[in-house]
């Protein structure tokens, strides 16, 4: 177990809040004696803190960790877009002398120097939710984001009947696993539907809710016609969903979204949302966690874990599987 201080060399200038964070992990630890004081301690950092997706990420990681007996430290930048406060939790964490990271990478490329010398100093990397370049990785659990768009596609296409006008709404710039459900989506609409027309491709929702309600907004601006959307993460649907509720169009616009919330469960019972392509992300932060502890155990482990892609609407929302995923179990975080 590596002693849970800053190394020497750091240039890392360390944020108040993990500061506190250290100390306090710093002072537990330095009056345990025996096994307790060796205990394995991972890094698990997302994008964001704030969505629901997030937190359901948080509660798999955290249940895997009681099970196995291990601590994770849960850290992510407050905004999803910032990669440079990304990059420098990864390194004030590694500097810090945890014993795995578990990480989704804001950019496919941003993180990985950052990844290269945590391997370096013998702390793995288990990459999950959206893949990382290069192979200096463990292990990659996630979704396979271009079927997600694929879904997407064929349900838009079927309440379309073949024919129609569409927008997509793409996420941010450098997030692979957005960027794959954006290019499934597109691909299906033009190999297998070349009658539905794309009128928008190209605008980008960024990370919050209010910049995607912006952006819908104007393009509703400029293609009133349009009709059928789809929005590929939980705060992109959300600001699209809010745009056209106010604009009287939730359940006219054909609404595909990605991702699940409070409110967006709501919009699909009403028929304001006409689907939601699902991840499992309880099931991601779990096996993520699972995968860090057995390669520092010795055991065997997968190298690639596909956690899944599903399909809520408002006929099959109420079945098991499909309601387990829409409304994960948060209560180990309470």
């Amino acid at each position: 177990m590596r002693m849970s201080v800053m190394r020497p060399q750091t240039k890392i200038i360390l944020p108040v809040a993990l500061i506190g964070l250290f100390v306090f992990w710093a002072c537990g630890n330095s009056g345990r004696e025996g096994p307790a004081a060796e205990k394995t301690i991972l890094a698990v950092i997302p994008m964001g803190t704030t969505h629901e997706f997030w937190k359901a990420i948080h509660a798999g990681a955290e249940t895997a960790a009681r099970e196995l007996g291990v601590e994770i430290i849960w850290k992510g930048p407050l905004r999803e877009d910032d990669r440079n406060e990304q990059v420098q939790i990864v390194e004030t964490l590694t500097n810090a002398g945890v014993d795995a990271l578990v990480l989704t990478p804001m950019d496919d490329k941003a993180l990985i120097r950052p990844v290269v010398e945590a391997a370096k100093l013998g702390i793995p990397t288990v990459i999950y939710n959206t893949p990382l370049d290069g192979d200096h990785h463990i292990a990659y659990v996630g979704t396979d984001n271009y079927e997600g768009g694929v879904l997407a596609a064929r349900l838009m296409a079927k309440l379309l009947g073949g024919k129609g006008k569409a927008i997509l709404l793409r996420v941010s710039e450098g997030v692979i696993g957005t960027w794959n459900r954006e290019e499934g989506f597109l691909a299906t609409l033009k190999k297998e539907f070349p009658e539905i027309r794309i009128l928008s491709d190209n605008r980008y929702a960024g990370t919050s809710t209010e910049s995607a309600y912006q952006t819908v907004e104007n393009l509703l601006a400029r293609f009133g016609d349009a009709e059928a959307i789809f929005s590929a993460n939980e705060s992109s649907t959300f600001g699209c969903l809010r745009a056209l509720q106010d604009h009287g169009l939730a359940g006219k616009v054909i609404h595909i979204g990605f991702d699940s919330s409070k409110k967006l469960i709501e919009a699909l019972a009403k028929g304001e949302i006409k689907g939601l392509v699902l991840q499992d992300p309880f099931r991601m932060g779990y096996d993520s966690v699972k995968t860090a502890v057995a390669h520092l155990r010795g055991l065997p482990y997968e190298k690639t874990i596909n956690t899944g892609v599903f399909l809520a609407t408002p006929e099959n929302m109420k079945e098991p599987r499909i309601a387990a995923l829409l409304a994960p179990d948060l209560s180990i975080l309470d």
